[in-house]
Order: structure tokens, then sequence, then C-alpha cells
């Protein structure tokens, strides 16, 4: 499975016009849609994004639940009705909805965030300091895994 790595910050032009990182582009070719799926985070001011392969993962999560119960309801609502397929162009940008943006807070950049099966794209600073958070709690909680082992398995921690 190929994962995005890393955080990389990019320009977003007066259009709303962003590049994806190429990293991150490489692990989306081979895919049926040349581009990303993306809609904003549920938990933070974040878009989280993916390609197809991975929105049809969700689907299946969703499919888990009964058809037209109020959690599958709420969830295909959530998630597929704010859902974007935005297209890369020629140079490998993609063009970031009003919606988007300010959901996120974005204005003349936008960070980058692997986040493995998915990224995200966030307003620089508040990435940056959510990070820190992160990297603190953490720390502060001993979180570890060992490979292979699912969270909350034998020897990990929640």
């Amino acid at each position: 499975m190929a994962l995005f790595l890393s955080t990389t910050i990019n320009k977003v032009d007066r259009k709303g016009r962003v590049s994806v990182p190429a990293a991150f582009r490489a692990v989306l070719s081979g895919q049926a849609f040349h581009g990303i799926v993306a809609f904003p985070s549920f938990k933070h001011p974040a878009v989280q994004c993916g390609g197809m392969e991975w929105m049809e993962k969700l689907g299946a999560g969703v499919d888990a639940y009964d058809m037209f119960s109020d959690e599958h309801d709420t969830l295909t609502a959530a998630l597929f009705a704010n859902a974007q397929q935005l297209s890369f162009d020629g140079e490998g940008r993609v063009l970031l909805p009003e919606s988007l943006i300010e959901h996120a807070s974005l204005s003349e950049q936008a960070a980058f965030v692997g986040r493995g099966p998915l990224f995200e794209v966030w307003n620089p600073g508040t990435f940056q300091a959510y990070q820190a958070e992160a990297v603190r709690q953490a720390s502060e909680k001993g979180l570890t895994l060992r490979p292979g082992t699912p969270p909350g398995g034998e020897g990990g921690q929640r």
C-alpha cells in the first residue's frame, strides 16, 4: 500500500490553484481518476484528500451500516455530499473550491500533510500549532506502536 508522507508547503494562487506535491501525485499515479478527492475534515480546519481508491474504501466502511439507518444517512451526507473530485492540470495543480479554502482558512500558502493512506491540506501556521500539540501529547502519553500490531492490540496502547 502506498502512503502519503512528509509535509510540503506550496503557494496558492489568486484563483485557488495549488500544486499537489510530486511525491503525492506519484502515490496517486495509476488510478483511474487523474486527480484527488477532497472534503472538509470533520475534526480539524483542514481538507482531507486521497485518491478515488481511498474514497471507495470509505464507501465500503459506510456499507457496514444498514442502508437507511441514521448512521448510514449521516455518514453519506457528511462524506459523499461534501466530496469534490479535483482533476490535475498539466502542471500537477488542482483548483480548490472556495468552500474548502474557507474551511481550512487558506490564503497564500497551503501545507500538504501526509497522513499515511490520506493527506490533508492545512493553513501552515494552524498545522504547525496542531503538530506541536500532537507531538507533545504523544510524548506525554508514551504512545508507541509495534510494527504490524493494531492500536489496542497486544502490546499496543490506546
